[in-house]
């Protein structure tokens, strides 16, 4: 491939009449670095990828590869390649003739361009499906194809808008795994946006949380999990998500419905504030010999692990992740258990997350 470039984007905006879509987007992704955008639908994070590939104007800001400034650009002219959720391939072109669009509009010369056909169809396992026509193949063999015709521009940049949406859970894991490799092995600086937080565990060497167009939190995946920065991104990332319960702070101590936890801070501020923790790191156990009680609403087996939802309160469920072979009555009373150091205290109101913490 060609060699990898950075990416830049400086106070990216986007209007939409009164609508502000990208507020202040500022996000440089390193050569060869995979990004992925993550959010919600409508948070703004394909307006912003299509901005960097030139399909929606900059309404302020600035956008950089390498050392040119493309805000401006025509998508022509600018040296990356967009993979679509919905593939985007010409039903009446072979797979061949696809994959080969892009060189033939180029100008290349067809003995050239056919050998980068085949070089780009064996990169994605495609190179014995080239005599046949979109309709013939299955969403996963069509989604290679449309990866191929991304990778014979040889680019410094992939932009990917939900590429594995359209496919089933089984070819989306297995999808995952061969995007992740091919990254890897062409390394191309590479933007890819998702609603989806496993893909972004998995897939990302940083991950990029947008909400209402605002970036809320950027880093590696496993440094944005354990270290939330604020209620959205901790209730955003992890399946199930995180646990929230809702309460006060007074006098050194969290309380809600039930729970009454002192706080490592005995002046923290007092207020309106969630206490946050992740069914993984929690365990049900006898009543009376845990942080507080509650009642068994549901467990359900999932084949590696039993899922135990807790009842606190009328208002409040709590997931916890117990090993397969537990089992527990329904109505039950247990106790719910979690170490110190895995909870998380936000505002309530500001959603930012707490300098404090409970007492081990």
């Amino acid at each position: 491939m060609s060699d990898a470039r950075r990416l830049q984007i400086e106070k990216l905006n986007k209007f939409y009449g009164p609508v502000h879509a990208v507020k202040d987007l500022s996000i440089t992704v390193e050569p060869g670095e995979f990004l992925v955008l993550l959010g919600p639908s409508g948070c703004g994070k394909t307006t912003a990828l299509r901005m960097v590939a030139g399909l929606e104007t900059v309404s302020a800001g600035s956008i950089r590869l390498g050392d040119d400034d493309v805000t401006h650009v025509l998508p022509k002219y600018r040296d990356v390649a967009m993979v679509f959720q919905s593939y985007a391939l010409y039903p009446h072109k072979t797979v061949a003739e696809n994959i080969g669009f892009p060189l033939k509009v180029r100008g290349v010369s067809p003995a050239e361009r056919d050998a980068a056909v085949r070089d780009a169809a064996g990169q994605v396992h495609m190179e014995t499906y080239l005599d046949r026509y979109p309709r013939q193949l299955s969403g996963g063999q069509r989604q290679r194809v449309a990866l191929a015709r991304a990778i014979v521009r040889r680019p410094s940049a992939f932009l990917m808008d939900e590429p594995l949406s359209n496919l089933d859970a089984k070819l989306r894991g297995h999808m995952r795994a061969e995007l992740k490799h091919m990254q890897h092995e062409l390394g191309v600086t590479t933007i890819y946006v998702t609603h989806d937080q496993i893909e972004a565990m998995t897939l990302a060497h940083r991950v990029a949380i947008m909400s209402d167009g605002v970036l809320q939190q950027l880093g590696p995946p496993r440094e944005v999990y354990n270290n939330p920065a604020n209620l959205f991104v901790a209730g955003f990332m992890g399946s199930p998500p995180m646990n929230f319960v809702h309460g006060e702070i007074n006098n050194g101590r969290f309380r809600s419905d039930g729970v009454d936890l002192a706080l490592s801070d005995a002046n923290a501020p007092s207020g309106a504030a969630v206490l946050g923790f992740r069914p993984e790191d929690a365990a049900v156990g006898p009543a009376g010999e845990g942080r507080f009680d509650g009642g068994v609403y549901a467990s359900e087996l999932t084949g590696d692990q039993t899922l135990v939802t807790v009842a606190l309160g009328d208002e409040t469920t709590l997931a916890v992740k117990m090993p397969k072979d537990y089992e527990t009555e329904y109505d039950s009373v247990v106790s719910v258990q979690f170490p110190a150091n895995s909870a998380f205290l936000f505002d309530a109101d500001s959603g930012a997350r707490l300098s404090t913490g409970l007492k081990g």
